[in-house]
């Protein structure tokens, strides 16, 4: 199959400039004509929020790829399933590839590293194509699958992203601590924290000023212990990967001790939630996150986020809550576009469609290419250092996706 180059933009905005509220968009279609999308996010449990958020970016992907004609001449159905565990994530990948006309097309989800793990998986033994896209373990597209595609960054691009951050922000924006920056890597011992933090360590190896590698038990209970210890240890860079809970216990447990490193450098959703960042008030400002774009970026892809974000609040009442729904909504326009390429439903014609896109970050949704190697993993996935100033999220790094300028200020 020939590369697929087709420039995306203009038809999403063309169908989010007309997007219809809620009440007017359940209209009923006829059941034999639709086309069944599976939906794998959890709605309760510890990754609800973040479930949720990305839901919803799959969801106004598919509202706008409906409003183009759908895919293969069908409309879009999206059938949701929970995802509260891995057991529960491998039993709805099952259910939703069971043969009868209840059966799905494809699967998407589910932001969640050890979710995403178990459902893959399924979704590998049942060959069903599953799209993930939030996951960041990079175990996802490493275990020879033909058939999960990840449209998102991989944890090694936020390690190195955040060790790019380490070796060139700091110098320029503390200057006075010259070659003893003493970093510590703080991470949750489970999928996703293990893989990035290992990286992370790797990467700082022999470099001055390492304290070392710190993994705690998921959940964060032995949190204020380890804060204590970072605090003895002097600790002056803290770059920590942990879900949102983490992230709140982290701060909490650093209030109580009355110990504020100079910068703390957060990789994936957790640091990148406005919630997270509402429920620290001042004591968040200036935290670094290393994640997907949020929707205040720079340039063309800035603009065409700004409507993504207007039907966002015309849909569900309220602003995004962070750059989640905007990735999961690029990712999803980019496989729905794979989906219609194929022209059948088969598997392998599927695999074809999605290897062939050859999407430039300029041609792309918001700013997002397309370009998978045989593993799955799309490489033209973008990635940013972004910083909480002033309440929002902005990218600060590298400099040509930059909104606004670093600041050398923590709380």
């Amino acid at each position: 199959m020939p590369p697929v180059r087709r420039r995306m933009l203009p038809g999403l905005a063309l169908a989010l400039g007309a997007w219809p509220r809620r009440s007017a968009r359940a209209q009923a279609r006829a059941s034999a004509a639709e086309l069944r999308i599976g939906a794998i996010y959890p709605s309760s449990g510890p990754f609800a929020l973040l479930g949720d958020e990305s839901f919803r970016g799959l969801e106004l992907a598919v509202e706008a790829r409906n409003r183009l004609g759908g895919v293969q001449g069908r409309p879009l159905r999206l059938v949701r399933a929970e995802a509260a565990d891995a057991a529960q994530a491998g039993e709805a990948v099952r259910r939703l590839s069971a043969a009868g006309p209840e059966r799905v097309a494809a699967i998407f989800g589910t932001g969640a590293s050890v979710l995403s793990a178990a459902a893959t998986q399924a979704a590998e033994l049942q060959g069903m194509p599953y799209f993930e896209l939030g996951a960041t373990a990079d175990s996802i597209t490493g275990r020879g699958f033909r058939h999960v595609f990840r449209t998102c960054p991989h944890a090694g691009d936020l390690a190195l992203l955040s060790l790019r951050a380490v070796s060139q922000l700091v110098p320029a924006l503390w200057p006075g601590e010259g070659g003893e920056p003493r970093i510590a890597v703080l991470h949750e011992d489970g999928l996703c924290g293990r893989a990035v933090g290992g990286l992370q360590e790797a990467g700082l190896r022999g470099a001055p000023g390492l304290l070392g590698r710190f993994p705690y038990v998921p959940g964060g209970q032995d949190l204020p212990a380890m804060v204590q210890r970072l605090r003895a240890g002097h600790a002056r860079f803290l770059v920590h990967t942990g879900p949102a809970g983490e992230v709140l216990t982290l701060f909490r447990a650093m209030r109580e001790a009355q110990w504020r490193p100079a910068m703390v450098i957060g990789a994936g959703a957790g640091y990148s939630l406005a919630d997270t960042a509402q429920a620290m008030g001042r004591a968040f400002e200036g935290v670094m996150s290393a994640d997907v774009p949020p929707y205040a970026a720079a340039g063309p892809a800035g603009e065409a986020a700004r409507e993504l974000a207007e039907a966002y609040t015309g849909t569900y009442g309220h602003p995004p809550r962070s750059g989640h729904s905007l990735a999961n909504c690029a990712g999803a326009t980019l496989c729905l576009e794979a989906l219609h390429q194929a022209g059948s439903l088969e598997a392998g014609r599927i695999r074809a469609a999605v290897l062939a896109l050859d999407i430039s970050a300029a041609e792309g949704p918001f700013g997002w290419g397309a370009a998978f190697d045989e593993a799955g993993q799309n490489r033209r996935a973008p990635l940013v250092l972004s910083q909480w100033q002033h309440g929002r999220l902005l990218p600060v790094f590298p400099a040509e996706a930059a909104a606004a300028a670093p600041r050398p200020e923590l709380g």
